[in-house]
């Protein structure tokens, strides 16, 4: 029978191995480090849902559910919006991704772990968990979310798919455990989430829409209602991942390989182990992954320099081929939109060398608009570099050389991007970036408030207090 393995059985599947992993995890097998990243990511996810909650989209999304209705029995936002655990995790989600200023984590396959983060805080509101339940959640998302982003050569991008692909395996997993389920309904439930969820990479190619930061929100909702359907006696696929027809299947007919000893191998276990969670990076920039080393290398140069917008001709930028593909074909010279601006690394680096900045105040429809950023955008020449090739995914090598009226030019050099593991976002330097998200959705008290909350995560009883300091 097309898309069934008769000869093996449930345990025979990667999705088993997973599911018994998470399914047997406790808070106290946490390493300290793993506990205080979760926390971190926790901080800087929810200010990106301050000021996410403020975009279109999600207005346009959170009007759309609250016309629909539901049991009122888990919280949005900002709005504070009562719905069902399912909704509250996507739209709560989406507020999260809509500035695409969350976390990033590339390997094989870009991934930004923090959209699955609503999934396990629905499920705690919803059964009154603990913080220590929450932070537990988040790490299982990251540690599946990650290895998922690196088990296959090439990653399943080069074929035209999107990351929501694997988020909608990770998302299950992490709700399933808030559940508490036992691994042959986590199993099931990755089966539930993944079969319908593999998403086409055209959500992030050419002309960007509403859809490059819903489609991982979807997954995210579509993990806690299979978690939820899981727990009922639902059943899904078990061979979804590497049975017959399923990920790898599919993918493998045209030369594809997956390392699914990736995905199990030192599955952490114990305090002393090492989770993947530590070694994802986040955001300095409201602005897609690849374009924050040479956005940076730009600025450097143009501060160590003295470089004034007006007296450049040419900034000419080397950087990796998928780089160079996602971020500079022609679509991306002309955004309309904040969801192709924010994917422009010719709107990025010419709003960037006008304004001495790229914040959230850059991505606003009137700056967008604005003509005279056309001929800036028009003198920026992105190439594909092919001795970068070899250096990532470990790096994230980029060269920007700036030509000057008169010939002169300047060239900077970035491989690590500010937020790397490597180069971290401090505590502090998470607050100036949540304050400014948050400032004017929930006052600086509120902001402070949250702060010490969320530091503090594993000492709550429940989540209602961090839910309620969310809301305007």
């Amino acid at each position: 029978m097309a898309g069934h393995d008769t000869s093996k059985k449930h345990t025979d599947f990667v999705s088993w191995n997973l599911a018994a992993w998470a399914a047997g995890l406790e808070f106290d097998a946490l390493s300290p480090e793993a506990i205080r990243s979760a926390k971190l990511f926790l901080f800087d996810s929810l200010g990106c849902a301050l000021g996410g909650s403020q975009q279109h989209d999600v207005q346009i999304a959170l009007e759309h559910f609250k016309e629909m209705g539901g049991r009122s029995a888990c919280t949005v936002f900002v709005d504070g919006f009562r719905t069902n655990p399912v909704d509250a995790a996507f739209l709560n989600a989406l507020m999260i991704r809509a500035m695409d200023y969350n976390d990033i984590y590339w390997k094989a396959d870009p991934s930004h772990p923090s959209d699955i983060i609503p999934a396990p805080l629905a499920l705690c509101e919803l059964k009154g968990l603990t913080g220590k339940d929450l932070i537990l959640g988040i790490v299982i998302a990251y540690e599946m979310e990650m290895r998922l982003a690196e088990f296959a050569e090439p990653g399943i991008r080069e074929y035209g798919w999107h990351h929501a692909t694997i988020t909608s395996i990770a998302a299950p997993i992490a709700a399933g455990r808030m559940l508490s389920l036992k691994p042959e309904q986590i199993q099931q439930a990755i089966g539930i989430s993944a079969a319908p969820s593999m998403c086409l990479g055209a959500v992030t190619a050419g002309k960007l829409t509403n859809m490059k930061n819903t489609v991982d929100p979807l997954a995210a909702r579509s993990g806690v209602q299979a978690a939820l359907l899981a727990q009922r006696g639902f059943t899904g696929p078990e061979h979804v991942i590497d049975g017959k027809e399923g990920l790898t299947h599919c993918f493998g007919k045209f030369a594809g390989k997956f390392n699914l000893n990736l995905l199990t191998d030192g599955l952490p276990k114990c305090s002393g182990c090492h989770y993947k969670i530590i070694d994802c990076g986040m955001k300095s920039f409201p602005i897609e992954a690849l374009s924050h080393a040479p956005l940076t290398a730009m600025l450097k140069c143009v501060a160590e320099s003295g470089i004034k917008a007006a007296d450049v001709t040419e900034i000419r930028v080397e950087v990796i081929a998928r780089a160079a593909d996602i971020l500079g074909d022609p679509a991306k010279y002309r955004p309309t939109s904040k969801e192709t601006a924010d994917h422009s690394l010719p709107y990025s680096l010419a709003v960037g060398l006008v304004d001495g900045m790229v914040t959230p105040l850059q991505f606003r429809q009137e700056r967008i608009d604005d003509p005279s950023l056309r001929p800036v955008m028009d003198k920026i020449k992105v190439v594909p570099n092919k001795e970068f090739e070899a250096l990532f995914p470990k790096f994230q090598p980029s060269r920007v050389t700036i030509t000057l009226d008169g010939g002169r030019s300047f060239s900077k050099r970035v491989d690590v991007p500010k937020g790397d593991p490597r180069d971290p976002m401090t505590e502090e330097e998470i607050a100036v970036k949540f304050n400014a998200l948050g400032r004017d959705v929930v006052g600086e008290e509120r902001c402070a408030a949250l702060r010490r909350m969320i530091m503090s995560m594993e000492e709550q009883r429940d989540v209602d207090a961090l839910i309620d300091l969310m809301k305007a």
